[in-house]
């Protein structure tokens, strides 16, 4: 396999990475379905349907309706793409566009551009951000009985420095420490490592 494709593949595979993380964060659907549904509304009013050598002519006195309301439509299909902030404006606006159309164009295109801009638009309204999962590995955990891991003021706790009583030593314990001496003590008050008493008493 030569350099240059497996670089036109790199390329290419980028190329729909981006695309994908592109159509992830909007209403991609919605703002589709609203460009197509205008095609048809548009068109139908200005076509010529040619059956054998019969040409009939779909145009009505309301032609300048129907292109005004392809338009939107176009105009709204590019707004969900890219101000999807406004998403739920262009949603109820291309519901009603394609509403109106019906009326005014050709039954709304045939019913065909009806359909996909009331899907279209539904589809806008309905959408929502993903947002990042709350309870990822890794997160703050929470102790028992519902305590937070962190203090009040954000600060988490450091290990061996809490406040909880000190465990007396067991006898035989290797870990544990001695008590300790007070300066001036005499032998007779020093401390045992075996069992931890005193001689004295």
């Amino acid at each position: 396999m030569s350099a240059e494709s497996t670089g036109l593949r790199a390329r290419i595979r980028y190329g729909r990475l981006t695309f994908r993380h592109w159509r992830w964060g909007r209403p991609f659907w919605a703002g589709l379905l609203t460009l197509v549904a205008g095609v048809p509304i548009a068109y139908f009013p200005y076509a010529n349907l040619t059956l054998g050598q019969l040409t009939v002519r779909m145009a009505t006195t309301a032609g300048s309706g129907s292109l005004i309301i392809g338009v939107l439509l176009f105009v709204l299909g590019l707004t969900m793409w890219f101000q999807s902030a406004v998403r739920i404006f262009a949603g109820v606006a291309a519901i009603l566009l394609a509403l109106v159309s019906l009326v005014v164009s050709n039954f709304g295109g045939f019913l065909l551009g009806f359909l996909c801009a009331l899907l279209g638009g539904a589809l806008a309204v309905s959408w929502a951000p993903g947002t990042p999962a709350a309870d990822e590995p890794g997160e703050k955990a929470e102790l028992p009985d519902g305590a937070p891991g962190a203090g009040d003021d954000g600060y988490e706790p450091v290990p061996g420095l809490t406040d909880a009583p000190a465990v007396p030593a067991q006898p035989g314990d290797p870990y544990a420490q001695p008590e300790p001496v007070h300066a001036g003590a005499s032998t007779d008050d020093e401390t045992i490592e075996k069992n931890g008493r005193h001689r004295a008493g």
